[in-house]
């Protein structure tokens, strides 16, 4: 059996719908969001996701990050080994480590947890969603203090299908896929590239640092979270986040889809 956790997110829902029938258990505590069977479960309940695994299973571990999500993960992880799973593969972030700037410490910590228990696993460690773009956009602006950073953002269906092809072929070495789109753009880049997938003009708007956090702050972001955000912004500059990697292609057998291929997808996700 495949376990997935998340079944409901934007990367679990499309994994679920890559897996064999009846060989998945797509857990999640809202499953009128999943509209297929499930099984009931709840990672703030770490037991309710034991309940389901059984020697041999196969765990996709990944949620949205809340304060208790690293002894959450860290609890499944110790569950997932008493009962003798076959693999984990979970999702962590770009750069994760312990001690970095927001998702990358809880992320890094729990990277850190699942290769110290000796189960075999694979570590997806993606950059930007594309999926996350939609939302950016505000009034035909993007505001960000990016500056000339490129980034390389990722369809959340290709990280769906990368978890899919590790999930579906014999258990191999354990390792970490920093996981790409096949190229990077800088912000200026995309606003033109939604630009010409919606039909209306979109500008980037970069600010500085401490006039992006108060942007943020405007917007109901915690001053501290929107003082990282826009400081974590601005180190994609002197941080790698622009280089691409074949690891999707290597997993799964096809090219990452690029960003233009998205946005003609999901023109209307923009909005009038």
């Amino acid at each position: 059996m495949i376990v997935v956790t998340g079944a409901t997110g934007s990367i679990g829902r499309a994994l679920v719908a890559l897996l064999p029938p009846g060989e998945v258990a797509a857990v999640t505590r809202e499953p009128a969001g999943l509209g297929g069977p499930y099984a009931p479960g709840d990672l703030e309940r770490p037991e309710s996701i034991g309940a389901h695994l059984s020697p041999g299973d196969r765990l996709f571990l990944n949620s949205s990050l809340w304060p208790g999500v690293v002894d959450a993960h860290r609890a499944v992880v110790d569950l997932a080994r008493e009962a003798g799973v076959a693999q984990v593969v979970t999702v962590s972030v770009r750069h994760a480590r312990p001690g970095g700037r927001l998702g990358q410490d809880p992320h890094g910590r729990i990277d850190e947890h699942l290769r110290a228990s000796g189960l075999p696993h694979a570590i997806l460690r993606p950059g930007g969603f594309m999926q996350n773009l939609p939302g950016e956009v505000r009034d035909g602006r993007i505001h960000g203090s990016y500056g000339a950073a490129k980034v390389s953002y990722i369809d959340a269906r290709d990280i769906a299908a990368a978890a899919a092809a590790l999930l579906t072929a014999p258990v191999g070495p354990s390792a970490t896929y920093t996981l790409t789109g096949p190229e990077a753009h800088t912000h200026d880049e995309i606003a033109a590239a939604v630009t010409a997938a919606i039909g209306r003009p979109v500008t980037y708007v970069d600010l500085p640092v401490p006039a992006m956090a108060a942007h943020l702050a405007a917007q109901g972001v915690p001053q501290g979270a929107a003082t990282e955000v826009a400081t974590m912004m601005r180190e994609m500059e002197t941080e790698d986040w622009a280089s691409v990697t074949s690891a999707v292609e290597d997993l799964t057998g096809r090219p990452p889809r690029p960003l233009t291929a998205f946005l003609s997808e999901h023109a209307h996700a923009f909005g009038a």
